[in-house]
């Protein structure tokens, strides 16, 4: 038997990103953006309306960077998304972490978050079925601590996701398969 439930963002886990840009005055501004995905490799899908001070700061610089939030940042990851950059100009300052500016882009990479795309605006979309803004990946960036010969090992990044159905926070660590290994046994 299956429950009916109301129609809600329904996909778990949603990724929690970080959407940092640089206001008219130089100054940092973040956003927390919960609907955001790769729409393809390469090229960052950010659902995201123009009311948002973020979207006109990327239209005005041409470029973002998107950090994945981890456990350790919860609270200012939250913070992000609860308060707006249209009423508060020191949103950023008021979280305690830092910044740096992006290697390749006009855009402030957050110095605590361990993982930062680095993204040229492309264009913004509005429909129907959405809207957004689409940006080109030019750069990703990892902290050190992260690496795993070589590699970025997911499982010390300490991802958080967005639950929509019960408005929570969890964490992602643990590996539990093989992509494009595992199925195989079952095409024998």
């Amino acid at each position: 038997m299956r429950t009916q439930l109301d129609i809600t963002e329904g996909i778990f886990p949603m990724p929690v990103l970080m959407v940092a840009t640089y206001n008219e005055d130089g100054s940092v501004n973040v956003m927390n953006a919960a609907w955001g995905t790769m729409q393809e490799r390469g090229t960052v899908a950010l659902n995201l309306t123009e009311t948002h001070k973020t979207v006109n700061n990327i239209k005005a610089r041409g470029a973002f960077t998107v950090s994945i939030a981890d456990a350790a940042h919860v609270v200012e990851a939250d913070y992000f998304g609860v308060e707006t950059g249209n009423r508060v100009t020191d949103k950023f300052a008021r979280s305690g972490l830092t910044a740096s500016k992006a290697e390749t882009v006009d855009a402030p990479v957050i110095n605590e978050l361990p993982l930062c795309l680095e993204c040229e605006f492309v264009e913004y979309q509005d429909n129907e079925y959405g809207c957004g803004v689409i940006g080109k990946v030019v750069n990703i960036t990892a902290d050190e601590n992260i690496m795993t010969e070589g590699r970025v090992d997911m499982s010390l990044v300490n991802a958080i996701a967005f639950d929509p159905y019960t408005h929570g926070y969890y964490k992602v660590t643990e590996r539990v398969g093989e992509a494009f290994k595992d199925g195989l046994k079952l095409k024998e």
